[in-house]
């Protein structure tokens, strides 16, 4: 009993660090080869990046403030090939879809009003049955540009 409890704990640990490792190159990934796709717009400083697989979705709430112009960044590693992702009201309704512009990694657009909006990204499924299931860094940020004074 005691050594199965002790194997569980030992592959919880290290799964914990490897996860944190998978970040951490992550993180790196994000700061070498995403970052300078934000030019000419000023980073908002916020990471938003994470491994996906293959067939994974995920979604952010994010911010936008009126006067703003943005550019929103989807950038991930090309073992996961090019990725699908949506602008959506709080109300789900569609705004932007990359899947309309060849996939296209980035969409600039001007606040008008303050708002809620949700970045959705989806990683497409590609593997055979029997191949392995590719994964990789995914990461979303944010850039604006001050328009209020022009």
């Amino acid at each position: 009993m005691r050594s199965k409890f002790a194997t569980k704990l030992i592959l919880m640990i290290v799964l914990a660090g490897l996860t944190s490792i998978a970040n951490a190159q992550c993180k790196q990934f994000t700061k070498k080869y995403c970052l300078p796709g934000i030019e000419p717009f000023t980073y908002n400083g916020q990471l938003n990046s994470a491994v996906l697989n293959e067939g994974d979705a995920a979604e952010l709430l994010l911010t936008f403030y009126a006067g703003q112009s943005y550019r929103i960044l989807v950038c991930n590693q090309e073992t996961l090939g090019s990725l699908h992702f949506k602008l959506l009201d709080t109300e789900r309704n569609l705004i932007f879809d990359n899947k309309e512009f060849d996939y296209v990694q980035f969409w600039d657009f001007k606040a008008n009003s303050t708002q809620q909006l949700i970045v959705q990204v989806v990683v497409p499924e590609k593997s055979k049955k029997n191949d392995m299931i590719q994964s990789g860094c995914v990461s979303i940020l944010v850039g604006f540009k001050d328009d209020s004074g022009n």
